[in-house]
């Protein structure tokens, strides 16, 4: 039988406690659930789920927000109802 050993990091809490309740669920440990994801990765080489990155939080777009930010600041920027906004 292979050698255990023990690997720290950590977790927001929220996460941690919802990582709890799901692997309760399902009648895991969570140690049994990282387990799991760790042969997972090991035998196939990659992450086992898609991971991206939101497009909200890319440099371009966070450019814009902030020119965004600046012109409303600077009094420059305009609204306007758009269309597919429903007025009351």
């Amino acid at each position: 039988m292979a050698q255990t050993v023990n690997v720290n990091f950590k977790l927001d809490e929220d996460v941690k406690k919802n990582m709890e309740q799901v692997c309760s669920d399902l009648g895991l440990s969570m140690s049994a659930a990282f387990t799991i994801f760790a042969k997972k990765v090991s035998r196939e080489k990659r992450i086992p789920f898609e991971v991206s990155v939101d497009p909200f939080y890319s440099e371009s777009n966070i450019r814009h927000l902030e020119k965004v930010v600046k012109d409303i600041r600077n009094g420059k920027a305009h609204f306007a109802e758009h269309d597919l906004i429903e007025a009351d």
